[in-house]
């Protein structure tokens, strides 16, 4: 039998546009899963270099001015800010998951708290390294 209520039925979420406002939650909670594969470059980016340095001295050296380059800075920088943003949200789930801190605005609270706890996080490393 064919579905005549198809008006009544809620929004997807990925409908965007004028149908759905991104919520500070949802954003922020993609952006742990982007973090979370993001990762992978850094930690890519490290394995080459640790191969290159079991490798050879020419092959490393190569390696090496790759990583300590502006754009493997930049990779690196940006793989200590997800490093601690996905650390932030996960805690942040794993309060979540125990049914505390709900409500909307102490949530929201929790969300603004994962970023500004990841920027402060990784300008400590930064100055600490």
């Amino acid at each position: 039998m064919a579905d005549v209520n198809r008006g009544n039925r809620p929004l997807s979420p990925f409908m965007l546009g004028k149908y759905y406002r991104f919520q500070l939650n949802s954003v922020t909670s993609i952006l742990t899963r982007i973090t979370g594969v993001a990762l992978l470059l850094g930690a890519l980016l490290v394995v080459w270099w640790l191969l290159a340095a079991a490798s050879g001295p020419e092959y490393f050296a190569t390696v090496d001015w790759i990583v300590t380059s502006f754009i493997g800075d930049l990779i690196m920088l940006g793989s200590a800010w997800a490093l601690w943003y996905h650390l932030l949200a996960g805690v942040r789930h794993l309060i979540w998951d125990q049914a505390r801190m709900l409500d909307m605005p102490t949530a929201d609270k929790l969300s603004w708290g994962v970023i500004g706890g990841s920027v402060v996080l990784t300008l400590i490393t930064i100055i600490a390294v």
